[in-house]
């Protein structure tokens, strides 16, 4: 039997997560979980870099704490396009930016040196304000001393297994995030980086998920109490490890469900087309090697925000209430677009998607379930926009749709999702991107051959839940009230 550890951070909350593979199943414990919240110093929006590695010791303790021997292997996956700086003794340049302190003005700004459609043309990938190249072009813009002092760029899971191993290396899948990528070329986009006025020299040597990267620092270990484990590249970015997870076989597309809804199909190459670019789709890296056609729709980030803006005021209201009030609410009474620039930044969610009601001629919300019930329907009809999209660009139709991930306990939005697209719905596992990450590191040492025997060991490990689709003419009717915001 193996020990292997994932670290599995999205942008609301982090988890170490120990991974048992023995006789081709894996069995996974939570050994620790720990919120992430972005900090705000001087108006600009930061990751609490010390706090993260901080809570990422406390999840190799808790695997010291389990006693189940020596720790054969970790990984890490987070969340794209977000990274931070090291100086040429390598030392943290300050906590990394925050993809939510990017603004429309970053991509103009860009543009002026490359426009869109040649960015997408290089890279494949959406106009997406928070991408890493407008991130970069806005501090070289501002003259920030941190880029000019920069010897090294670490996106955000390549650092912290920086923090934890010392070694320098930028993983295949979260790679593909930067929009400086190039699917062509397979390596950096060097083009668009001397355009961009970047530094060369701080973009490091590209490896794939399922290669080992270096051992826990002797330090570190010593500190804990443990052996000094194997690190591997993993599914860098946790919606590649959540697809790689996915049990679905056939003709399907996936939903990867948390504060994003990262909806989109498996392909062997970048579909590189205008349809694809003004449908602002992206192509990401899968573990394999290959790519992931998807649109990045805003999830369930805008109930997140919601129900913190609640809680200040007062509300002691759990995720199940939230779903309780939104199945008591009148259905289809307010949809919105979650697309809507203003949904991005946090702050008073209610009030934006009251301001959207009012704006649009609607019933404004004004009930917690009403709300909700706003948020929940107009996802689930995003959806099949996306949907669509996506077989106008395979060119074939979609079989089933296989939602991964935190955002599968909600089962209403799961049942709400087959009603919309009218397609059988099936879901799990949960922690799809924890238990991508662990079996990549499986590969890694050899235990796992290949995707598909990755794939067998979910079917044979996790349990699925199945919708089937009622889809109504409410839901019709709906969905033409969508088109026409």
């Amino acid at each position: 039997m193996k020990n292997l550890l994932a670290f599995d951070l999205g942008a609301s909350n982090g988890r170490a997560i120990l991974g048992q593979l023995e006789n081709g199943r894996i069995t996974m414990t939570e050994l620790h979980r720990f919120e992430n919240n972005y900090i705000e110093e001087n108006g600009v929006f930061y990751w609490n870099l010390p706090y993260l590695f901080e809570e990422m010791k406390k999840g190799l303790k808790a695997f010291k704490d389990a006693n189940v021997g020596d720790l054969d292997c970790f990984g890490i996956d987070t969340w794209g396009v977000d990274y931070g700086l090291l100086d040429e003794n390598g030392e943290v340049l300050g906590n990394p930016r925050s993809y939510r302190y990017a603004v429309d003005g970053d991509c103009e700004a860009a543009w002026e040196k490359v426009d869109f459609p040649t960015l997408f043309s290089r890279t494949g990938i959406a106009n997406q304000s928070y991408n890493t190249a407008y991130q970069l072009y806005r501090r070289k813009r501002e003259g920030d001393w941190a880029l000019d002092k920069a010897a090294t760029m670490l996106l955000m899971p390549d650092l912290l297994g920086y923090l934890l191993t010392g070694e320098k290396k930028s993983e295949y899948t979260i790679t593909t995030t930067t929009m400086l990528y190039n699917p062509t070329t397979r390596d950096w986009d060097w083009q668009t980086i001397e355009q961009l006025g970047l530094p060369k020299e701080m973009f490091t040597p590209i490896d794939r998920a399922g290669q080992l990267r270096g051992c826990l620092r002797p330090e570190i270990a010593e500190e804990i109490g443990i052996n000094q484990a194997a690190f591997a590249a993993v599914g860098c970015h946790d919606t590649a490890s959540a697809v790689a997870a996915i049990p679905g076989t056939g003709n399907f597309a996936f939903c990867s469900s948390g504060t994003w809804s990262l909806f989109g199909v498996e392909t062997d190459k970048p579909i590189l087309t205008e349809d694809v670019r003004n449908a602002n789709f992206t192509n990401e890296g899968t573990i394999q090697g290959g790519f992931r056609p998807l649109k990045n729709i805003m999830g369930l980030w805008l109930i997140q925000d919601c129900r913190r803006q609640w809680q200040s005021q007062g509300m002691d209201i759990s995720w199940n209430d939230i779903v309780k009030e939104a199945e008591k609410a009148e259905p289809f009474r307010t949809i919105i677009d979650p697309e809507c620039s203003e949904f991005f930044a946090g702050g008073d969610m209610v009030g934006k998607i009251q301001a959207f009601a009012r704006r649009t001629n609607q019933p404004v919300p004004e009930t917690v379930g009403q709300v909700a019930r706003a948020i929940y329907e107009s996802l689930a009809l995003k959806y099949r926009w996306a949907l669509e999209r996506l077989e106008e660009i395979k060119g074939e139709k979609l079989g089933q749709l296989n939602i991964v991930g935190g955002g599968i306990q909600n089962k209403m939005l799961c049942q709400m999702a087959a009603d919309s697209l009218d397609l059988p719905v099936v879901t799990g596992p949960v922690e799809g991107a924890a238990i991508g990450n662990l079996l990549a590191q499986a590969i890694a040492l050899g235990e796992v051959k290949d995707l598909e025997e990755l794939r067998q060991i979910v079917r044979n490990s996790e349990a699925v839940s199945d919708y089937t689709p009622n889809h109504t003419p409410e839901w019709e009717a709906a969905y033409q009230k969508l088109l026409s915001l």
